[in-house]
Formats: C-alpha cells, sequence, structure tokens
C-alpha cells in the first residue's frame, strides 16, 4: 500500500491530500528512509512522522484497503509520540 493512503486509512493524518503534501515536504520516513507519498509500506515498517511541534513513530502491524474509524489504531503500534518545545 503507498504512503499516502495508508496514512489516510489509519487516520494518522486525515486527508490523503495532506498525506502527500506532508511527503513531498520530507517530513515522513519509512525505516529510516526518506518516503515519497508513492512509496510502499508493509508489515513491519517503522514510520517517522515529523510535524512542527510533534515527531510520531508507529510500526505497521496492518495494511487494509479500508476500515472502520474506531478500528484504525489496530493498524498500527505506537513507538513514540514525542512533543517538541520551543526554546
Amino acid at each position: 500500500m503507498r504512503i499516502d493512503k495508508y496514512l489516510k486509512v489509519s487516520r494518522l493524518i486525515k486527508r490523503r491530500t495532506v498525506a502527500k503534501d506532508v511527503c513531498v515536504g520530507e517530513k515522513i520516513s519509512i525505516n529510516g528512509r526518506l518516503a515519497k507519498p508513492s512509496a510502499e509500506v508493509k508489515m513491519g515498517d517503522r514510520i517517522v512522522l515529523e510535524f512542527a511541534n510533534r515527531v510520531i513513530e508507529v510500526q505497521v502491524l496492518s495494511t487494509p484497503n479500508s476500515i472502520k474509524a474506531n478500528e484504525a489504531q489496530t493498524l498500527y503500534e505506537l513507538i513514540r509520540d514525542e512533543r517538541r518545545t520551543e526554546s
């Protein structure tokens, strides 16, 4: 599954177009490598999302094409959720 679609299906990012923009902005990496929107995601991959004031790292557990919103968190295991503070 493409990373932009996975981020939308897993509800880590609300819209696929936003996920695509974040990838293009070099804010997402898969297994330590920067990811383009078309990068493939598979079970076991580690995804790091870097936002202005937050870093989220997850491990992919499943990649279904669609899922109910209340089950979205079953697609990944949260490894790190770090808030950055400006100094």
